[in-house]
């Protein structure tokens, strides 16, 4: 793992160059997944940015610079600046005024280390000086990050109770990173499972198909399983189901067959059309995902 990003590509394209010219070096990090990836080694394609600047100073600053601007979720301090090197989504600092597990009532905040405590996991929390490249690093995301392990910011049940997705992206990040397993992380994601009743069904299924899709998420899958927490989102998937997973996962890998997360869900469900349509509608898959789940099932 890097301890800086000098040797990354991506901070020196010239897009982000001419937004930080735009918006000044002094009032913008880079943050979140670019910073964590980029460290890595991993290839960079989505950059964020957190700036002290408020959104309408955002947007004057861009026009200004011949950068144009969509105002994506203005409401919650977000601009996307429309780069030749790709969207960047620029946002205000926040603090959380009141959360309800699905969505938060934010307040514009000033300082950086305010913005990173309502972040999730220490290792999405690292952010980046756009000359200098300088890390600051608020909660010892960077040890973590060099030990593979995803730790919630403070204390996991509060992180989860601002918002109970934070469940099913612990186990994404686990599945993606994690080599030591967080043992506060696991017990809250465990007693806190029921919560993902509440959420958007949308919601889930995004997150559900991302983990799927990655290399091999079948002992994150055992995971959930033993936690609960695959029994609330997929109760569908039994003991044969993830077995039949691990079977389709070591088939693919032989074959050297890219990872197809609609294919991965239809081996975690019995070989019933029907079960198959109950999920895709209660997933609310589009139509296309939800005809191949469906065809899977009657092969």
């Amino acid at each position: 793992m890097r301890r800086d990003l000098t040797q990354a590509e991506w901070p020196h394209r010239a897009g982000l160059t001419a937004l930080t010219a735009a918006l000044g070096a002094a009032k913008i990090r880079w943050v979140g997944g670019a910073v964590r990836d980029g460290l890595l080694g991993v290839e960079v394609h989505d950059v964020d940015c957190a700036t002290v600047l408020m959104p309408a100073e955002v947007i004057d600053c861009c026009a200004r610079a011949g950068i144009r601007t969509v105002p994506t979720g203005i409401e919650h301090g977000t601009v996307t600046a429309i780069l030749a090197d790709g969207p960047v989504e620029i946002t205000t600092l926040r603090r959380d005024v009141a959360t309800d597990g699905r969505r938060a009532t934010i307040a514009f905040a000033r300082d950086w280390a305010e913005d990173a405590a309502r972040r999730d996991f220490t290792i999405n929390a690292l952010y980046a000086h756009p000359e200098t490249l300088e890390i600051a690093d608020y909660f010892g995301g960077l040890d973590d990050l060099a030990a593979r392990r995803v730790r919630f910011i403070g204390d996991a049940r509060e992180r989860i109770a601002e918002d109970h997705l934070r469940i099913l992206r612990y186990y994404r990040f686990q599945a993606r990173f994690g080599a030591a397993l967080d043992a506060e992380a696991e017990a809250a994601c465990a007693e806190l499972a029921h919560t993902l009743k509440g959420l958007s069904r949308e919601r889930v299924a995004a997150e559900l198909l991302t983990l799927l899709a990655l290399p091999d998420p079948h002992a994150t899958l055992e995971r959930m399983r033993g936690h609960g927490v695959l029994g609330v989102i997929l109760p569908e998937a039994y003991a044969a189901q993830l077995a039949a997973l691990a079977r389709l996962i070591a088939q693919e890998s032989a074959q050297a067959i890219a990872p197809d997360p609609v294919r991965r869900l239809a081996a975690l469900l019995p070989p019933s059309p029907d079960v198959a349509e109950t999920v895709a509608a209660r997933l609310r898959l589009p139509k296309t995902q939800r005809a191949r789940l469906i065809g899977a099932a009657e092969r």
